[in-house]
C-alpha cells in the first residue's frame, strides 16, 4: 500500500466478534470499511457484479423488486462447495479493488478493512497488519441462535463451510480473543491501538 495510509485487515469466523471490533476502532479514531457491507453496494440492481451473479445462479435468487436475495443465495452456495467457490471468484476481486480504493481515499492515516474471507480473498497481502477475532465454537453457535434465529444444525453447517481457524492464527499479529466479557476485549483493542498510534506517528512499518 501507498505510505500515505497504514492498513489493518481485521478477520475472523463468523460470530466471533470482529463487527464490534470494528466499530470500537471507528470510535477511536481509525476510518473503516466493512467488506460485507461493500459487497452488498457492488451487488446492487444494475451493477455489473449483479448481472454476473445472477447470470450464474439463476433469476430464482432475486427479490420481487430485484434485488439480490441474499438468504436465498446463501442457502444455495453453503451447502455446495463448487458453488461458494464460483460466486466468491466473482466477488472477491471486485471488493478486493474496491476496498483498497476506498482506504486511499479515506480520512485518516490508519483504515480498518474487517472481511471475514480476507484472507482467503488474498486481501491480507496488502495490508501492514492482520488481527484476527476469535472466540471459542460453542460460542459462535450461540451467539448465530441468539442474535440470527438459526437453528443449531444450520449454525454449525455455516461454520463448517468456512476456513478453518489454524491458517489465520499463523498468519495474525495481532489476535483478539473474545471469548470474555466484551469489556475485557475492548481493553486489548484499546492497548493495541496505542500501539498502532505510535507506530504510524513514528513512521514506522
Amino acid at each position: 500500500m501507498e505510505d500515505s495510509k497504514y492498513i489493518i485487515g481485521l478477520t475472523g469466523n463468523i460470530a466471533t466478534g470482529k463487527t464490534r471490533v470494528r466499530e470500537l476502532l471507528e470510535s477511536l479514531g481509525a476510518a473503516t470499511i466493512d467488506a460485507d457491507e461493500l459487497a452488498h453496494q457492488l451487488m446492487a440492481p444494475g451493477t455489473r457484479l449483479w448481472q454476473r451473479v445472477v447470470e450464474a445462479f439463476g433469476q430464482g435468487i432475486l427479490t420481487p423488486e430485484g434485488a439480490i436475495n441474499r438468504a436465498e443465495l446463501a442457502r444455495i452456495v453453503f451447502s455446495n462447495a463448487a458453488e461458494l467457490n464460483r460466486l466468491e471468484q466473482m466477488v472477491h476481486p471486485a471488493v478486493v479493488a474496491e476496498a483498497f480504493r476506498r482506504a486511499q481515499k479515506a480520512l485518516g492515516k490508519v483504515v480498518v478493512i474487517e472481511a471475514i474471507k480476507l484472507v482467503e480473498a488474498g486481501m491480507d497481502a496488502y495490508c501492514d497488519e492482520l488481527w484476527l477475532v476469535t472466540c471459542r465454537p460453542e460460542q459462535q453457535i450461540d451467539r448465530l441462535r441468539k442474535g440470527r434465529g438459526w437453528a443449531r444444525d444450520q449454525a454449525e453447517r455455516r461454520m463448517r463451510a468456512q476456513t478453518g481457524i489454524e491458517e489465520k492464527l499463523s498468519l495474525a499479529d495481532v489476535v483478539i480473543d473474545n471469548s470474555g466479557e466484551f469489556i475485557q476485549t475492548e481493553g486489548k483493542v484499546r492497548e493495541q491501538w496505542e500501539r498502532v498510534k505510535k507506530k504510524v506517528a513514528g513512521g514506522r512499518r
